[in-house]
C-alpha cells in the first residue's frame, strides 16, 4: 500500500474517533474535535499532493478518496444536526449534492468519461472544511465572530448547488446522449 491509500484510509478510520468526540461531552472537547477533524482534512490534501507528486495515483486511491471525503464532511455534518447546530434541511441538500454528483460520476465512468473535480468543487470543500471547523468551535469559542460559521452555511449550500448543476450542465448532454 503506497502513503496517498494509507492517508485515505487513515481519514477513513478517523471518523468514529471524531464522531465520539463531536457527540460526547468533556472540558476541551470542541478543540479535541476540531483538531481530528482538521487532521483528518489535512489528509485530503496530503494524499492527492503526495499521489500526484510521487506518481502514485491508484485506481484504489482515485475509488476511495472522494468516498473517504464525503463520509468525513457527512459524519461531521450530521453530528453537528445532533448537537443543534446545523439545520437539517441545510445537511440534507449538502449531502444529497454529494450522493447525486458521485451517482451522476459513477454514470459518466461506466461510459467511459472521466469528470474531474471542478473549481467549484474545490473551493465547496474548502467552504466545507472551513464551515464544519467555525461550527464545531461554536460560540463559546468564536463569540460575536459565530456569525461567520452562518455564512459559511449560506455559502456551501450555494456553491454545492451551482457546482452539481456545473457538471450536469457540462457533461450531462455527452453522459446521457450515450443512453438514447
Amino acid at each position: 500500500m503506497n502513503v496517498p491509500n494509507f492517508l485515505t484510509i487513515l481519514r477513513i478510520f478517523s471518523i468514529p474517533a471524531l464522531v465520539v468526540v463531536l457527540l460526547s461531552q468533556f472540558n476541551g472537547q470542541e478543540i479535541v474535535a476540531l483538531c481530528l477533524f482538521l487532521l483528518a482534512a489535512l489528509t485530503d490534501m496530503l494524499d492527492g499532493f503526495w499521489a500526484r507528486q510521487k506518481k502514485q495515483i491508484t485506481i484504489f486511491g482515485q475509488f476511495l478518496d472522494p468516498i473517504a471525503d464525503k463520509l468525513l464532511i457527512a459524519s461531521a455534518f450530521i453530528c453537528l444536526v445532533e448537537l443543534g447546530k446545523v439545520s437539517s434541511w441545510m445537511v440534507i441538500i449538502i449531502i444529497g449534492r454529494e450522493i447525486a454528483v458521485t451517482g451522476f460520476r459513477a454514470i459518466a465512468s461506466s461510459k467511459g468519461y472521466n469528470i474531474p473535480a471542478s473549481v467549484l468543487g474545490k473551493i465547496k470543500m474548502v467552504l466545507e472544511t472551513g464551515t464544519v471547523s467555525f461550527l464545531i468551535l461554536g460560540e463559546n469559542y468564536l463569540g460575536k465572530f459565530y456569525f461567520l460559521s452562518q455564512i459559511g452555511l449560506w455559502l456551501v449550500i450555494a456553491i454545492a448547488v451551482l457546482s452539481a448543476a456545473e457538471y450536469y450542465i457540462k457533461f450531462g448532454p455527452r453522459v446521457l446522449s450515450k443512453d438514447s
